[in-house]
């Protein structure tokens, strides 16, 4: 599905249809697929000087992430996972060392443990860069997520970076539709290469 439904789709459509059509990924694609987008992001220059990862935590059909933190934690950098309030959907990262601090979050999303995990201050988000999640993406770096709205209340707000990790499939050949709040990502890294938007 490399392209959406068209202009006149709303997120609510173009949501489910990218949920199905990810669900369909066959498990050896998929393995595959993040292979290679691994491969793209790991030779992005703006990816490796980062000092400072933040990165969704994986789950489901999404473009695995475990790796990633793996690969960043080996090389002595640090990574920070987000933790949502369910009250106001606002993220907060914590910096984690591996997965054996993460538990079970917000629609029992694996979080870092805020017990033994250190907020991340807003001051070390300069130079950083976040991984973001998305069903959707469109050149100009547009994302249609899940509807909650968390990430964009971050981003609002975010100095660093924003790569989104994307399948081709994931890619519209159509501009999505906006709404004010929205903010789009910088780059794109998919299984062939890593791309500029706008």
């Amino acid at each position: 599905m490399a392209s959406s439904y068209g202009t006149d789709a709303d997120k609510t459509a173009l949501r489910a249809g990218y949920l199905a059509a990810r669900r369909q990924l066959p498990a050896g694609l998929k393995a595959e697929s993040d292979r290679a987008i691994r491969t793209s992001l790991f030779a992005f220059d703006i990816f490796n000087q980062a000092p400072l990862v933040l990165t969704y935590v994986s789950r489901g059909a999404e473009v695995d992430t475990s790796a990633i933190v793996e690969h960043v934690l080996a090389q002595g950098r640090a990574v920070g996972a987000p933790v949502v309030d369910p009250t106001t959907k606002e993220l907060a990262f914590y910096r984690i060392e591996g997965a054996g601090q993460l538990v079970a979050g917000y629609k029992g999303i694996l979080e870092p443990d805020t017990r033994v995990c250190a907020r991340i201050d807003a001051a070390e988000l300069f130079g950083s860069v976040c991984l973001v999640p998305g069903l959707v993406f469109d050149a100009q770096g547009h994302r249609i997520g899940y509807g909650g709205g968390c990430y964009d209340r971050f981003l609002w707000h975010y100095p660093g970076d924003k790569i989104a990790l994307a399948r081709i499939m994931q890619i519209s050949s159509n501009p999505l539709p906006i709404d004010g709040f929205d903010v789009p990502v910088d780059f794109i890294a998919t299984e062939h290469r890593v791309w500029a938007c706008r």
